[in-house]
């Protein structure tokens, strides 16, 4: 006999979360997932931290940068939006970090042998997500935006159940199919724990914050009282995004107004939603869904679209895209894309505009060019030195690439020098150099770099001098020499990112 819903449900079965645990995909996603749950919006220091985090996986920038330039959030001006850092100012910190969380999902599940069931899993997760934005929005509870990471996770035992133990998912969907069991009851059939108890152990294994871990559990049946404190309230918000994400996501409408009805009784008095707010806030998450969904270029599934059929689904084939800027099959040996002149020209244009608007901190323009020129050229380490008087001392105060964080904090040099970074400042003189390995560069260079660096093969340095004070230099490198240097068109185009943040270092 099947345990109601609303009983205590038992243990998960050890075996079952052991084997998914132990699977590797699934452990490096739970990395992953802790570690961008615990980026917090923190001035510059968390838009920094989730920059470097999106930055190290080409395809996820890919995926931000597109959405960043839909209509909805592009810019009036129509210039596109370039650099993570900018989208994440348009688009929103938490929205971005959601995202992320969301792709990673995609990542990892998108090789699986039951694509149609995971789909579905998927794009339930991810309009969940979208709804409790939505809802957190409307609330005056701190910390309201981890209740679109809870709304995220809340399936994440079904999607994992229907990528790895998906004769267990066929099982438990055909108990509820028959419409006498619900999918607590059936989960607990089968699996010997409810779908929401296996979630949250998964995410407790994945040391995912408690109070993201207990918004997963269930709510009583019936309609429901308006919470006491935040950890009620994410609760119901965690659950009406999930029943709203399968009403949105049904392909069989004929009960439409009916569950739309069910959905008011249940979650209407206790989220203070009247009967023409939550009709109006399905409507808007069904828009960002088919707008996110074509930003990402994961269009509707095709008819007829059946388990193991020929090739991935499309909201599948996201993982495998590296968009128009992807990939070393755009690229020279060195790792400079070919198309560096146009990337180049589309970040002066961004930070151009940034500093028109009048909006933007020197250090947000900083950033937005550094990461321009990590990109553009196809670097692989790149940081900005600026003096710190104090410690009479030139100091990395920002980077990305591999190993940043180790790296800018071994890139530090005295005041005074004769090397190749002093010589570069005494003479105001952007340099870049194609090899590093030729006797007389190598001679040049200071031993501090020769033992942070030893494998640099090429590298630019872009000296920031303002009326005669040397104020700090912008350095990148790559681990291969780059015999196709850099043409006239490109250097015009790096000597306006510099001019933009000389002008901002001179600005009062």
């Amino acid at each position: 006999m099947a345990s109601s819903s609303s009983e205590e449900p038992r243990p998960v079965r050890g075996f079952l979360l052991k084997k998914l645990c132990n699977d590797e995909g699934l452990f490096a996603l739970g990395v992953s997932v802790a570690r961008v749950v615990q980026l917090v919006d923190d001035d510059d220091q968390g838009t920094q931290s989730l920059a470097y985090y999106v930055l190290s996986d080409v395809a996820l920038t890919q995926k931000i940068l597109r959405l960043a330039n839909t209509p909805k959030y592009r810019t009036a001006g129509g210039a596109a939006v370039t650099t993570i850092s900018r989208a994440i100012s348009l688009l929103g910190f938490d929205n971005v970090k959601t995202t992320a969380l969301a792709m990673l999902l995609v990542d990892t599940l998108a090789n699986s042998k039951h694509a149609h069931s995971v789909r579905q899993e998927l794009e339930a997760a991810l309009c969940a997500s979208l709804m409790g934005r939505e809802l957190a929005r409307l609330s005056a509870w701190q910390g309201a935006e981890e209740a679109s990471i809870g709304a995220l996770f809340k399936n994440i035992g079904p999607l994992l159940i229907a990528s790895r133990e998906h004769e267990r998912f066929r099982e438990i969907a055909a108990l509820m199919s028959e419409g006498k069991h619900s999918q607590a009851q059936a989960s607990q059939m089968i699996l010997g724990s409810t779908y929401d108890t296996l979630s949250a152990a998964i995410l407790n294994e994945w040391k995912i914050p408690d109070v993201i871990v207990r918004s997963l559990s269930a709510l009583p049946p019936g309609p429901l009282k308006a919470p006491l404190n935040r950890q009620e309230w994410m609760r119901q918000v965690v659950s009406l995004s999930m029943d709203g994400a399968r009403h949105l996501l049904r392909k069989h409408r004929e009960h439409d107004k009916a569950e739309l009805s069910n959905l008011q009784q249940r979650y209407g008095s206790a989220l203070n939603l009247d009967e023409g707010q939550l009709p109006a806030l399905l409507a808007n998450v069904r828009k960002e869904m088919d707008a996110l969904l074509d930003s990402m270029q994961l269009g509707a599934p095709g008819e007829g679209e059946e388990e193991g059929g020929p090739g991935l689904p499309n909201v599948l084939l996201l993982a495998t895209m590296t968009g128009e800027e992807g990939g070393k099959e755009g690229a020279y040996p060195s790792g400079k894309p070919f198309q560096a002149r146009e990337l180049l020209l589309a970040g002066v244009q961004e930070v151009t505009q940034m500093r028109a608007a009048g909006r933007s901190k020197l250090n947000d323009v900083i950033q937005a060019v550094l990461e321009t020129l990590y990109r553009s050229m196809g670097f692989r380490f790149a940081t900005v030195c600026l003096k710190d008087v104090r410690a009479g001392q030139y100091r990395a105060r920002i980077a990305f690439g591999e190993q940043h964080v180790q790296r800018q904090a071994g890139f530090v040099f005295a005041l005074d020098g004769s090397d190749l970074f002093h010589l570069a400042m005494q003479n105001d003189a952007d340099l870049m150099i194609a090899d590093a390995s030729v006797a007389k560069i190598r001679d040049l260079l200071p031993a501090w770099h020769l033992r942070l660096l030893p494998d640099a093969r090429s590298f630019i340095v872009l000296p920031l001098v303002v009326q005669g004070a040397q104020l700090g230099l912008f350095y990148a490198d790559r681990a291969e020499a780059a015999p196709e240097g850099v043409p006239p068109d490109e250097s015009s185009l790096i000597r306006a990112l510099k001019a933009q943040v000389l002008a901002a270092l001179s600005a009062p």
